[in-house]
């Protein structure tokens, strides 16, 4: 079989797609492993270098020890790891029971609940209201206070919908002709046709439970129920690495201070990360769902 020979066009196209995707990547590479060799770099090397990092230097892992000392940062990870799990858990259960009933063309309140639904993207009644209304419900200073309110993503909604409507009628029809009801035909027919989009929806809620911290900001008085990312925002934001180098001398406290900040964005990152190999297969598929029929 003989292949199409390119013009000089299409291969000078290659070649600066080729280039640039090149770009693209070392752009993004170079901060994660700055950071990451800088956290296993000596104190007394980083206080003085200045440019680029690409391998550690005086290897030490004193950061990694000293931050394990601060036990606010396993207490943030079991907090952060209960919001996920119950967070993501009832993200997808709401997000499918209402793309399902948007999806159905027998509702017919569906383009008008659906604009209702689309408007809160563009107006919110603020943080004021917001705070109120959490309070009120007596959600303060709770877990439930970071996982209701984000109960369901407008845009995660429509994305789901729009999966949902692209699954062939005929299968609902030969379910109803066999009794099933809508929540068999949801959860026997709908959901394992969707496995692509639902992979890409515990992707988008996960990330944005692990990286919220504003709300528990809001919300969270009480120390012992403060999430990861809120533990971080105190050592990174407010310079908060007071605990963690008790025994240091004082000389040396704001060198070691800097590496432990390298060491604590390190052990944030790597969880989430070690995540998307293994929906990553489902993610170009699911997202592009969403761009195919509105």
């Amino acid at each position: 079989m003989n292949k199409i020979k390119k013009s000089i066009g299409e291969r000078i196209f290659e070649v600066f797609n080729i280039v640039f995707m090149c770009c693209l990547c070392i752009a993004m590479l170079y901060p994660m492993i700055h950071v990451l060799c800088a956290s296993f770099s000596s104190p007394q090397f980083m206080s003085g270098h200045k440019g680029i990092l690409l391998w550690p230097k005086d290897f030490t892992v004193n950061a990694y020890k000293l931050m394990a000392r601060n036990p606010m940062i396993l207490k943030g990870y079991i907090n952060t790891l209960i919001i996920l799990v119950f967070g993501v858990t009832l993200n997808i259960i709401l997000t499918s029971f209402g793309a399902y009933v948007l999806s159905r063309k027998s509702f017919i309140m569906r383009s008008k609940i659906m604009m209702m639904i689309v408007f809160t993207m563009y107006f919110s009644g603020g943080i004021i209201p917001f705070y109120f209304t959490v309070r009120t419900l007596g959600m303060e200073n709770s877990l439930l206070a970071l996982i209701l309110p984000s109960a369901i993503s407008t845009y995660n909604l429509i994305i789901m919908r729009t999966s949902f409507l692209s699954i062939p009628d005929s299968l609902e029809e030969s379910a109803r002709l066999d009794g099933a009801g809508h929540f068999v035909i949801l959860f026997r027919i709908v959901i394992p046709l969707s496995k692509a989009v639902i992979a890409v929806m515990i992707l988008y809620y996960a990330v944005g439970h692990w990286n919220s911290w504003f709300n528990a900001m809001l919300f969270l008085s009480d120390r012992k129920k403060f999430p990861l990312q809120l533990i971080l925002r105190e050592i990174l934001i407010q310079n908060d690495t007071s605990m963690m180098v008790q025994n240091v001398g004082i000389g040396e406290q704001g060198l070691i201070g800097e590496t432990i900040k390298y060491a604590v964005i390190i052990v944030s990152t790597v969880p989430i990360l070690c995540i998307y190999p293994f929906i990553q297969k489902y993610f170009e598929k699911g997202v592009m769902i969403g761009a195919v029929k509105g």
